[in-house]
């Protein structure tokens, strides 16, 4: 490609057709169609998920994002009028309170009480810009047993088929509630094939990144070094730490499921190793940037302009990032959350 500037969002752009934004799962996780790009020799290779462990090697680390998606989607009635305002949680910020995104923004006001179930009700304490609101849930009994109860799985706004089954926007790993949006990379994989994997003698990580809504919005700026990006809540603890360092010491390769394992990896690396850490992480990634910790990256495919694309083509290169996502499209793959996905790795 030529003449193509790096650092503008619209340089990430491309036309997908609407028919490849995949609707639903495939009825079994781990048959998703998988492209395989080589780094080294640029070969571009099409399998199965379920292919992914021929590419492992004993000694290698898998690591994988173990947040759970919380039901974050509500239905309430302001009171006393019965309007309707969808509240979807995106980031709590202490035991009730929670930053949140509401709509029709315009008329919600602070003070407003929202009532979701004879149970669980909230008020609007602070309204900011770009649809966010600041709200204190009243309830009684469990916070996250009311939400399993009464709340919908946020998907995402390109999908427009109601999801049968909650769990199949869950990984099958996942553990602590805590994301607005799931690790879309993990959801291939399933328990039979991690068992599989860990009997070839391939070590399972764990990180957390509660994924945000954030991930997944399109940059704003046109000159993507402006981009503010959003923060997320993450863990590594000591024992993966120690299972990743082990593994480079001794040549093994570090694959990383998904962006949000990437991003953790990456916010904890300090000169080639992984440290122990917590807390928040804005870690932007966009090609120039030195990867540090990853030998490979399974991955879904990822919208136009996003900040994920801009992480993929800093991994495989900008021009064949965009070369192997055309050749996707001229396969038909099956596009973002519900899509299928692509191996990127060198030999």
């Amino acid at each position: 490609m030529q003449n193509i500037d790096i650092t503008k969002k619209s340089s990430y752009n491309y036309y997908l057709p609407q028919n490849l934004i995949a609707q639903t799962p495939l009825e079994k996780r781990d048959s998703s169609r998988m492209l395989c790009f080589n780094k080294k020799t640029k070969k571009v290779s099409h399998k199965h998920f379920f292919d992914i462990i021929d590419f492992l090697k004993s000694g290698d680390v898998l690591v994988i994002n173990n947040t759970k998606v919380l039901p974050a989607r509500l239905h309430g009635k302001k009171i006393p009028t019965g309007a309707i305002v969808e509240i979807l949680l995106i980031k709590r910020l202490s035991l009730d309170k929670w930053e949140t995104m509401a709509r029709p923004f315009k008329r919600i006001k602070e003070k407003t009480i929202l009532e979701f179930s004879d149970k669980l009700k909230c008020e609007i304490l602070d309204k900011k810009a770009g649809g966010i609101c600041i709200v204190k849930f009243i309830y009684e009994g469990v916070f996250e047993v009311l939400l399993q109860q009464i709340g919908e799985m946020p998907l995402p706004p390109y999908i427009k088929e109601k999801l049968q089954d909650k769990n199949r926007y869950q990984t099958v790993f996942s553990k602590v509630y805590g994301a607005s949006a799931a690790p879309t990379a993990g959801l291939h994989l399933t328990k039979e094939l991690l068992t599989a994997i860990e009997r070839k003698g391939v070590k399972i990580a764990k990180v957390l990144l509660h994924v945000g809504l954030g991930t997944f919005r399109p940059v704003s700026e046109e000159n993507i070094l402006n981009h503010k990006m959003h923060s997320e809540f993450f863990i590594l603890d000591e024992e993966t730490a120690d299972i990743i360092n082990t593994a480079k010491q001794n040549g093994g390769k570090i694959i990383a499921v998904g962006t949000t394992s990437v991003r953790v990896l990456e916010t904890c690396a300090e000169n080639g190793k992984v440290v122990a850490k917590s807390g928040e992480t804005d870690i932007f990634i966009f090609p120039g940037y030195r990867f540090q910790i990853i030998d490979s990256l399974i991955t879904n495919f990822h919208l136009p302009e996003s900040t994920l694309l801009m992480l993929v083509s800093a991994f495989c290169g900008f021009d064949e990032t965009m070369n192997f996502y055309q050749e996707a499209i001229n396969e038909e793959y099956r596009f973002f959350s519900f899509g299928d996905c692509c191996f990127l790795y060198e030999d």
